[in-house]
């Protein structure tokens, strides 16, 4: 028993694999699985900044692969003058299978997206997208630690190089980078278009630069390609709530859409579900405010006071959901598990509201809510992971107003 993604990539390599007179092994290995690393993720600078640029590398993966000509084949015989990869991996030049078939399909989905056909295009990505991991999993007959190693070592080469060619060279700042992907920090005094070309200009820089990198230290032609994908004009990158540390894979900023400004949130509060309503509106209009440098200090005030009122208690329902049946938790039970449990039939979402008593679902009868969890654990947290980058904080606005109640 495979894994679709094991399956389909079986479906397209096999028949490939027979086509050149070999065949495959028929049993997973019995080998502990050794794991390679995930992609990489920088150490993020944090901080409140204007005119911040998102550059992308296409399908790097992919890339990595079609370019350095990582495959199971070429593993197997590397012949003469082979390919360097990590993990004292080696890859054969000429006679492979994965970066022919990656560049097949390649072509397929940039005609997928000429028809407009949208399915097609993504289905066709999620499968160039998964030999990865199948070629890192101890379930696929072609694992081997070396091949996924080497896709991800080279993606962790190709974002720190990129950061140091952009910093050295180009004197700009990078401040995060993801996977495959890094935010390049233009500063203030840049107009928005100044910025577009900016971010033009620095992504055929890059580009350039990796394609003579891979041709002078590989003899290879680099498939290699970055994008410039957004400007941010304003743009958020949160602490570690609780430190000074940078945080990962969580940011907010504002796009420019069609002339019109549209904020964009990333691993935070509003677009998390296990967040109360109240938390995901009030970080929406405390950052928009923030970022159009609108008064805020009152709108804050204002929701404390309203909360405490009693008016916004229909923004105070968490929703989550039981993964397991209610008498398998049995250790740090959480507070949905409590809820369920005062439900006599609890279905598979809970909703439940935080009192004096602890967590209550919503249909029951309740005592009011405890108003100072969700100022201290909603309302607080919310507000400081921006705040804090102007010099204030929930409690200096809000503070005064707190002691009255």
């Amino acid at each position: 028993r495979v894994g679709g993604s094991v399956a389909a990539f079986d479906f397209l390599y096999l028949p490939r694999l027979h086509r050149k007179g070999f065949v495959a092994p028929d049993n997973l290995r019995s080998t502990n699985p050794v794991a390679s690393p995930g992609g990489y993720v920088m150490d993020s600078k944090p901080g409140l900044y204007d005119n911040v640029l998102l550059l992308d590398f296409k399908s790097l993966y992919p890339s990595i692969i079609r370019t350095f000509r990582i495959d199971p084949l070429g593993l197997a015989q590397p012949g003469d003058v082979p390919i360097p990869g990590f993990n004292e991996a080696t890859f054969a030049r000429g006679d492979s299978i994965l970066p022919e078939l990656i560049e097949t399909l390649w072509a397929q989905r940039d005609v997928a997206k000429q028809n407009d056909n949208g399915p097609l295009s993504q289905a066709i990505k999620i499968i160039m997208n998964s030999f990865y991991g199948v070629l890192g999993s101890s379930g696929c007959r072609f694992f081997d630690p070396r091949l996924a190693s080497s896709i991800t070592r080279r993606g962790h080469e190709i974002i720190q190089t990129s950061r140091d060619v952009i910093e050295d060279e180009h004197g700009l700042q990078v401040i995060y980078g993801d996977t495959d992907s890094v935010f390049v920090h233009l500063g203030e005094s840049v107009s928005t278009e100044e910025a577009w070309t900016h971010g033009r200009e620095l992504a055929q820089a890059l580009n350039k630069w990796w394609n003579k990198r891979v041709r002078d230290e590989f003899d290879l032609a680099s498939q290699l390609e970055i994008e410039f994908e957004t400007l941010f004009v304003k743009f958020v990158m949160p602490t570690t709530r609780g430190s000074e540390k940078g945080s990962k894979k969580r940011y907010a900023g504002v796009v420019e859409k069609k002339g019109q400004p549209e904020l964009v949130f990333k691993g935070l509060e509003t677009v998390r579900t296990d967040w109360t309503p109240l938390a995901r509106r009030f970080q929406r209009e405390l950052y928009r405010r923030v970022f159009a440098d609108e008064p805020f200090e009152e709108f804050v005030r204002e929701t404390v006071g309203e909360l405490d009122a009693g008016r916004l208690d229909d923004e105070l329902v968490y929703r989550k959901r039981l993964r397991r049946n209610v008498a398998d938790y049995t250790t740090n039970v959480p507070p949905h598990v409590h809820a369920a449990r005062k439900l006599e039939r609890p279905g598979r979402w809970i909703s439940y509201v935080i009192t004096a008593q602890g967590p209550n679902p919503v249909e029951l009868a309740s005592t009011s809510p405890d108003y100072d969890h969700y100022r201290e654990k909603q309302l607080k947290p919310v507000a400081d992971g921006i705040l804090h980058f102007l010099g204030t904080s929930f409690e200096d606005i809000a503070g005064d107003q707190i002691s009255m109640f």
